[in-house]
């Protein structure tokens, strides 16, 4: 397979990368809008529309920088606005809100695995789709995987730090909630020190060995 240039890249990286940020938040929308909040609803974020959901810098130039440079994706959308108190079990409901991004994910992988396993039977072919699409697919793999692992990390705002505060006692979830402003600069010395490749490399390489194996299934 010969060496894709930064156009060849942008071309294959930019459809998953898109879909999995976008419809990773637009999934917490859904799940709040049933279970009794309406507040993304009302601000026009019900919807897969990507543009309702990109940050410029965030859903398209640091993810797309990061998959041509490096071997790590991180990039973030606008946030749906959530309003816990509207929802009919706030607590319950805060969980399975926060717990629909990562979930969402998952499922996208599951579909990008469908896709990378159809791409690699034309292959033997010579189908003309085959070999960008099988690339595609591996990203939406990789891209999907990594956002999942990477969201339920236990630091707030991530989602995982909501789902933890959801699950502990009232006043220990309160006493989490007033790290949250102390959140990104955690994730970005994790970033920096090396950490958190440690933290996400072993799962992402179990995580990818199954999902190799089912491609195969296919």
């Amino acid at each position: 397979m010969f060496e894709l240039s930064i156009l060849q890249k942008i071309a294959i990286g930019i459809v998953p990368i898109l879909l999995a940020v976008t419809v990773h938040e637009a999934a917490h929308g859904y799940v709040a809008n049933a279970l009794g909040d309406p507040t993304a609803k009302q601000a026009g974020r019900l919807t897969l529309n990507p543009i309702r959901h990109v940050d410029w810098l965030g859903t398209i130039i640091v993810p797309l920088l990061m998959f041509i440079f490096t071997q790590f994706v991180f990039g973030w959308a606008k946030p749906v606005p959530i309003n816990a108190a509207r929802l009919r079990e706030p607590r319950r409901g805060m969980f399975l809100v926060a717990a629909a991004g990562p979930g969402v994910n998952l499922l996208m992988a599951v579909g990008w695995a469908l896709v990378t396993a159809f791409a690699i039977k034309g292959l033997d072919g010579g189908a003309w789709y085959a070999e960008p699409l099988t690339l595609m697919g591996q990203v939406g793999i990789f891209v999907n995987l990594i956002l999942a692992v990477f969201n339920l990390l236990p630091i707030l705002p991530l989602d995982g730090g909501r789902m933890l505060v959801s699950l502990l006692p009232v006043s220990w979830g309160a006493a989490l909630s007033r790290l949250e402003p102390w959140g990104l600069p955690i994730v970005v010395v994790l970033l920096v020190s090396g950490a958190l490749s440690a933290i996400l490399w072993p799962i992402m390489g179990t995580l990818l060995g199954w999902f190799n194996a089912l491609i195969h299934v296919f």
